[in-house]
């Protein structure tokens, strides 16, 4: 029996973790949280509404953390798994963006195991597994291009809140439903991937490919390419961490490969900047990712609210990265400053 302690389960991953549980006895919920949103229906000994997720975590002693907090507010659970030796499934991208030299740092102490949950990230995972590091020639990451993908600027001027959530091929929370309109998210992903894998930014591309069929690939020095596809539904990459090495059934249909039709696209950077200001960012290292990351929360959430034009994201962002500084933090503290001295930026 695996004991699973789920972060986040009123939220869409959360939601698809507990059918995955559900479905395969080995798998116990042992606890589960929210941050504002009521547990009545969630069946855990250990729930909890708010408060210090690491005080559940201690409390329910689980086997695998399964962490799908929205944002910076999941890098203590990450932490916290990392630092006691539990399997981290990782769905809270946020935690390797803003503290990824000390997520990692927490590991080598912990023994803590990342199994990243991010479909794109569980593809990598996927295909690099048994390969040495000195085979891998590149990460190819994988992106839709979200609903304005072939846009211009001009036309995204006036995008609505309804338009920039209407994803095509994916169903998800607001925050990462706008930030994959943006591109935002795989800017995130970006960074992630390289603390994940330990890969030079130089070495991690980013291509568009509509359909999300293909959800990564890894090229290698022999000039092959491996890939990962199947079709866009999260329960895979969630199975996967919560079952892992096991691979276990999912209730999904075979991939039909007579039906598709596969096409790849390069991002356009300059209609969608924050793929590339995230890419600066963590070329700067530093805590240049955790300014990208504060300031895009800050204002995605002040887009959704009207508070912020759609355009006004990147630059909102850009803004924040030119004013940091960008100086290594020491600990959880100094991320935690400089985490809400780029928040702070929107309302200076």
């Amino acid at each position: 029996m695996k004991r699973v302690a789920l972060l986040g389960a009123t939220g869409s991953i959360g939601r698809q973790a507990i059918e995955i549980v559900q479905l395969h006895p080995e798998l116990e919920l042992c606890a589960a949280s929210s941050g504002s949103t009521p547990l009545d229906d969630v069946d855990a000994p250990h729930t909890q509404v708010g408060g210090d997720l690491t005080e559940l975590l201690e409390r329910a002693e689980p086997d695998v953390v399964l962490n799908a907090v929205v944002g910076f507010a999941g890098i203590h659970a990450t932490l916290w798994a990392l630092e006691h030796g539990v399997d981290l499934a990782l769905a809270n991208k946020e935690s390797l963006v803003a503290a990824g030299t000390l997520a990692l740092d927490a590991q080598r102490r912990g023994g803590g195991r990342i199994l990243p949950v991010d479909s794109e990230h569980s593809a990598l995972f996927q295909c690099l597994e048994g390969r040495a590091p000195e085979q891998v020639d590149t990460l190819v990451l994988t992106g839709s291009g979200g609903p304005f993908r072939g846009r211009t600027r001009d036309e995204l001027a006036a995008v609505t809140v309804d338009e920039a959530l209407a994803h095509p091929t994916w169903r998800m929370g607001p925050k990462i439903t706008v930030d994959s309109a943006t591109l935002a998210n795989k800017g995130l992903e970006l960074i992630e991937a390289h603390f994940l894998f330990g890969v030079p930014y130089e070495r991690i591309e980013v291509v568009l490919q509509p359909t999300s069929i293909v959800h990564s690939l890894v090229r290698f020095r022999d000039g092959a390419a491996l890939a990962h596809l199947g079709y866009p539904d999260m329960r895979v990459p969630i199975s996967y961490a919560l079952t892992y090495p096991e691979r276990a059934a999912t209730p999904l249909a075979p991939l039909d490969l007579s039906s598709l039709t596969l096409e790849f696209h390069a991002p356009d950077l300059e209609t969608f900047p924050l793929l590339r200001l995230a890419r600066e960012a963590g070329e700067r290292g530093g805590t240049y990712p955790c300014v990208f990351n504060a300031a895009n929360e800050a204002a995605v959430a002040a887009f959704l609210d009207g508070r912020l034009p759609f355009l006004g994201i990147a630059e909102a962002v850009a803004e924040a990265l030119a004013r940091a500084g960008g100086e290594p933090a020491r600990d959880l503290d100094d991320l935690v400053e400089v985490d809400r001295a780029a928040r702070a930026i929107l309302v200076s």
